[in-house]
């Protein structure tokens, strides 16, 4: 299969270039629906895209509760906001789960880098305790050491967001500038400007 670089890509990589001071830039909210039907909101990191396709990384926990949410329902959105250049995008899409079960060994090999490329700090958390349950008392010392480094341990997941809409807004000029880009029937992008 050809890859093909969406429209939206180099207006996000120009995005992330012109906020590259400020650290709070690789931070994004992803919102996934529950199991009740309700919505959860999460901030995370982005890992960048994985290599000759349009979808981002981000890494979590098996554990977390946004697991249980994507397998679930795996259509999600994320929330980017650029405060340097005041800059809004909100990428919408199907989030795939690669964890150490999945069989396809091209993304197994993409989750074995993201783990190789994260700090010893990121690394340890997925040994602590499983988050959002109670703290025991035996538990209350997270820094217990990794038996291994090299590779990822088996809570360790990578999340790769497709996605199939793009809303981008310039909140800079009057009016705000707008623009849509979304997958049509042929998957083929389409660039709509709308009112802001």
């Amino acid at each position: 299969m050809s890859f093909s670089l969406a429209p939206w890509r180099p207006i996000l990589a120009r995005a992330l270039h012109r906020n590259r001071s400020k650290p709070h830039s690789r931070y994004l909210q992803l919102a996934t629906v529950n199991v009740k039907g309700q919505p959860s909101n999460r901030t995370v990191v982005f890992r960048g895209f994985l290599e000759k396709t349009n979808q981002l990384q981000i890494v979590t926990d098996t554990r977390s509760s946004k697991i249980k949410d994507i397998q679930h329902q795996p259509w999600c959105e994320i929330c980017w906001y650029f405060s340097q250049t005041r800059e809004q995008f909100r990428l919408s899409g199907n989030i795939t789960l690669v964890n150490q079960e999945t069989e396809d060994k091209r993304l197994q090999e993409a989750r074995h880098t993201l783990w190789g490329k994260l700090s010893t700090e990121a690394k340890q958390q997925f040994n602590w305790p499983s988050p959002g349950q109670p703290i025991e008392p035996i538990e209350e010392n997270f820094c217990k050491q990794l038996s291994f480094i090299e590779s990822p341990v088996s809570n360790f997941c990578l999340l790769l967001l497709e996605p199939e809409q793009v809303d981008h807004l310039e909140l800079r000029g009057k009016p705000h500038h707008r623009q849509i880009y979304y997958w049509n029937e042929q998957k083929n992008w389409i660039t709509q400007s709308v009112n802001p």
